[in-house]
Formats: C-alpha cells, structure tokens, sequence
C-alpha cells in the first residue's frame, strides 16, 4: 500500500506527528500522491499495529499532548523491501479518451467545450506545479539531503512535462477541430 510506504519514507528522515506530516505531504509529494489528515491518521494507527512505527505522547504545556511516530527497525526493513521491489504496472483506465472516442456523436462546439475545459485543467494544474517549492534547502529542511532533494525534484519533473504534453495535445485537438480537420457527418 504506497501510503504507508510515503509516511513509512517520512518517518525515516524524523519523527513525525500526524499533523508534521499533512504538513510535509502537502509541501512535497501532495502534486502525485494527495493524502487528507484522517487518512494519515487511520495509516499511523496501522503502522503502529504492524509494528512498522511506535507512538511516543510528548507533552506540551500551552497544548494537547502531541502523539510523534517513529519508524521501527521492522518499518526500515519494510520501506527497504518495499523501495527494492518491482511495482506492477496498472492498466491504464481514462474515462476522458472513452468520451474522446465516442465524441464524434456530439456537435464540434460540445466537442470544443470539453477540451477547453481540460485545457484550463491543465495550465491550473501547471500552475499548481510551479506552487511546489523549487528550492532544494526548503526540501532539505525536512530532513533531507541534496541526494533526496534531487529524486524529489525528478518527480515534480515527470509532473510537469505530462501535463505540458497534454496541454500541447489538448490544443492541438481544439485547433484541428476549429479549422475543421476531421470527416464532417
């Protein structure tokens, strides 16, 4: 399951509590794998069940007592295993391209209208990519290194450019149906 895997990574650079992890999801890997709070709160609770990180209660005199997870040596061997093994490739499933290729019983302005929409989609995703902090000491304050900072950035990288080249298809597609390059009906 890669969301114990992510927090598993987490924990290995420092202890963390739920909230110090929403924190780093958000600033780091939020652009591909997203997590909400009561997700990474059900996680820990199973991590802690597997025996893969324990719960330390810090006690905090202006607050709550904060519960901080730390990684097992069962939890580093497991994110080791984990990290070594060949992950199955998933068929790939786009309920997008199933309108794409049955698209043709709709009007050129509905056609036009859904792929302007995924092309707004997408500079709003691009932006939301340029958000992800650049520089690699704001990465490195989470514990990391130079070395994590750079495969931290090849993921942001694989982002950017998915998203650039279906922008690039998406207005491709609008100016070939705009200049009618299609068979009419």
């Amino acid at each position: 399951m890669s969301l114990e895997h992510a927090i598993l990574g987490f924990l290995n650079y420092r202890p963390h509590s739920g909230y110090d992890l929403k924190k780093d999801f958000d600033i780091s890997v939020q652009h591909f794998w997203p997590a909400d709070q009561s997700q990474i709160y059900r996680t820990l609770s199973r991590l802690e069940d597997k025996g893969w990180a324990e719960m330390e209660m810090v006690e905090q005199d202006d607050r709550p007592d904060r519960k901080v997870y730390h990684i097992t040596a069962t939890g580093q061997e497991e994110l080791r295993r984990w990290l070594t093994t060949p992950l199955p490739s998933k068929a790939v499933r786009s309920a997008p391209l199933i309108q794409v290729f049955f698209a043709a019983q709709l009007s050129d302005d509905e056609i036009l209208a859904i792929f302007e929409r995924w092309a707004e989609s997408a500079r709003a995703l691009l932006a939301r990519y340029e958000q992800v902090p650049q520089a690699s000491a704001e990465y490195e304050e989470m514990n990391g290194t130079p070395r994590d900072s750079f495969f931290w950035m090849l993921t942001l990288e694989l982002g950017i450019k998915s998203a650039q080249a279906q922008l690039e298809w998406f207005e491709s597609v609008i100016q070939r149906i705009r200049d009618k390059q299609h068979p009419a009906n």
